[in-house]
């Protein structure tokens, strides 16, 4: 009788619109009936940004937002207020509507309490990588007073969440990414764009409005969040650090920040996961759709197990270099790229790849790598190992269970001359860099 007078009560209440009224005003919820304008008004801080994490107290799903503000600065640079008054072959509300319709793609949420918790569903890739922070006392002092942008060469898909969760774990405050278009589609899509809150960017584009909107919404984000940027353009399918593409950097120093700096960052595996795949794709023609990078991702973590070691360099400061010179662009960018070259970690399984020829004993192999050690010392290189022994103690078996080498008794034979090809280009930025890869995307 008691569970029947209940849900008669309950649909009485509904037929009276007793629940509609407690919807519309729930208890100890009064956030909830200020307007949308009141809203903005209050969750916006400046020394916060759009992409913050939520304050104490506030529920994981806050939502700061300065969509509106971002928009109206961005509309108000002049670069893009020439395009706004027309220009040849298309009229001004055409170039408006074009603009307008940039500015929403770029338009993305961070819900980082979300975003931190994405490592649980990745657990069987993410325990097998043991991360390996060097010099995050640099970032921690420059976030301390400074607006950060985070430069790092690009290896893996899962970069993204590795060096991010490096910072998380040092209590870091969360930048906003910097990721491919093509990470933006079906449920990674949606991901992208209302969880981590990366920064949607068309790497192929020509078109002059977007390039317009694009610098001038990075040169406003700048103002108000620390921003991750891959400025080698994607993952390198040759294993060597690319260079860097300066449409971003441009775009942070247009910002005129005097607080900003960027923040070199190299990351580094022992295994990238995804290297029998990058080698098989060769010279990238086209986008693969980011389901089908995440299914094989998924295939090659069988067994797979690597440290990643992620350095941070000494911050480079953007007022030393003027924002509308086109050598200092390229001076900026020749800098950064390296300072990205040398603090990235040596691993052993580079220099075996590196100093392995067919078919070769053991102490050739030590010797040789014995030697390459000296050249890389003579460059201040960031070295793993001291000595050839430790290499080839170290990273032995995981390229025989990779089914890169094989051993027999004392000699080593190649298996896979393109997996150890890739890794030994890993080194040319250091030994023989020629500024150009043959394989990029």
């Amino acid at each position: 009788m008691d569970r029947r007078r209940r849900r008669h009560g309950r649909s009485y209440g509904r037929r009276c619109g007793a629940g509609r009224t407690a919807a519309r005003n729930p208890p100890n919820r009064t956030a909830v009936t200020t307007s949308h304008r009141e809203r903005r008004a209050v969750s916006w801080r400046p020394d916060r940004g759009p992409h913050a994490a939520p304050e104490a107290g506030q529920s994981p799903w806050y939502i700061p937002r300065v969509d509106d503000d971002i928009r109206q600065a961005v509309l108000s640079r002049e670069e893009v207020a020439r395009y706004l008054r027309g220009v040849p072959g298309l009229s001004s509300d055409e170039a408006r509507e074009r603009i307008s319709g940039y500015l929403e793609e770029f338009r993305t949420t961070q819900r980082y309490s979300v975003y931190r918790n994405l490592k649980h569903p990745l657990y069987p890739i993410f325990r097998k990588i043991e991360r390996v922070p060097e010099h995050i006392d640099i970032v921690r002092a420059a976030t301390g007073s400074q607006r950060v942008i985070y430069a790092s060469n690009h290896r893996s898909h899962i970069d993204y969440l590795v060096e991010l969760l490096v910072l998380d774990d040092h209590g870091i405050r969360p930048p906003v990414i910097a990721a491919g278009i093509n990470l933006f589609n079906g449920a990674m899509g949606l991901l992208n764009r209302y969880v981590t809150g990366a920064l949607p960017i068309r790497r192929n584009s020509r078109d002059p409005a977007y390039l317009a909107t694009l610098r001038a919404y990075v040169a406003e984000l700048v103002q108000r969040s620390d921003l991750f940027l891959y400025l080698e353009g994607g993952r390198s399918y040759s294993g060597e650090l690319k260079p860097l593409k300066t449409g971003m950097l441009q775009a942070v120093m247009q910002a005129r920040n005097p607080d900003a700096v960027i923040v070199p960052v190299a990351i580094s595996y022992d295994l990238v996961l995804e290297d029998q795949a990058l080698i098989k794709q060769g010279v990238k023609r086209r986008q693969r759709g980011f389901s089908v990078e995440v299914a094989e991702m998924v295939r090659l973590a069988v067994g797979y197990e690597s440290r990643a070691f992620v350095t941070f360099g000494q911050p480079i400061l953007l007022p030393d270099f003027d924002p509308d010179s086109r050598r200092g662009l390229v001076t900026l960018t020749r800098r950064t790229r390296e300072a990205i070259g040398k603090i990235y970690k040596v691993v052993p399984t580079a220099l075996i790849s590196a100093a392995m020829r067919p078919s070769m004993p053991r102490q050739a192999l030590i010797d040789g790598i014995d030697e390459l050690l000296d050249a890389l010392r003579l460059v201040g290189a960031n070295l793993d190992v001291e000595h050839g022994r430790e290499a080839v103690e170290q990273a032995t078996e995981p390229l025989v269970l990779r089914g890169v080498i094989a051993v027999e008794g004392e000699r080593y034979r190649v298996r896979d001359r393109n997996v150890l090809r890739y890794y030994a280009r890993s080194l040319h930025h250091l030994l023989h860099d020629r500024g150009t890869s043959a394989f990029t995307h």
